[in-house]
């Protein structure tokens, strides 16, 4: 595996593939950080890079991309989002650029808002001749967002950015049936704190079992091309 930001050109060789991870600046509760998704897409992105490499695949590691679509998250302040319509170009231009030097793109996708963009842009891609797909950052079980899952990969990851102190449940109604209000009235409406579940027993132990988790899953969804 190789990290694009601090290599230099000549030690990329030929890789197979890279990855892409997306995340977002979106508010996420009085108790993580703005960057909590792009902090975890790019863990699970390095986590499927470890797999991809034991079978012997050739893989990059790019940069996360910090902004994403996040317009749901707009009324709390520092929450910076660039829209489906940006999201989507921005990653359209993103695969065709690598795609000059990599056989293969894949994007690992840390945020939900950014799925109609992202799924746009990949079938955009696909008509143009382009072999790109995309992962999410998902575990069976795990709440929306701010919640127990996201804290414990949290404390698992940068334990330094989590307030704990500060963590308290939010709105814990199952994401489908919340769905279609969010969309109309926004996160802060139905959940005053940001918080869409319950950070209570979060903890670093479970996180690293939960990024595990999430790493074998998006592992899993690969293409047989790519994986195998």
């Amino acid at each position: 595996m190789t990290e694009l930001a601090p290599a230099r050109w000549p030690e990329l060789g030929e890789p197979a593939l890279v990855l892409v991870p997306l995340g977002s600046t979106e508010q996420h509760g009085p108790h993580l950080p703005f960057d909590t998704d792009a902090v975890i897409a790019a863990a699970v992105a390095r986590g499927v890079a470890e797999r991809l490499r034991a079978a012997s695949v050739d893989v990059v590691v790019a940069p996360a991309l910090p902004y994403g679509a996040s317009g749901e998250h707009q009324d709390f302040p520092g929450t910076t989002s660039i829209g489906e319509e940006a999201l989507g170009l921005v990653v359209v231009e993103l695969a065709r650029s690598l795609r000059a030097w990599a056989p293969r793109v894949v994007f690992v996708n840390g945020h939900g808002g950014n799925v109609r963009a992202l799924t746009d842009a990949v079938a955009q891609l696909a008509e143009e001749g382009h072999d790109v797909s995309w992962v999410p950052c998902g575990v069976a079980g795990g709440d929306a967002h701010a919640g127990r899952t996201e804290t414990s990969v949290m404390l698992h990851l940068a334990p330094a950015s989590v307030a704990l102190d500060l963590a308290a449940p939010g709105n814990a109604t199952p994401i489908d049936e919340l769905m279609p209000a969010l969309r109309r009235r926004g996160v802060r409406e139905l959940a005053p704190n940001g918080v869409l579940g319950d950070p209570t027993g979060a903890s670093a132990a479970e996180g690293a079992r939960l990024l595990a988790a999430m790493a074998d899953a998006a592992w899993a969804r690969l293409p047989e091309s790519v994986a195998r």
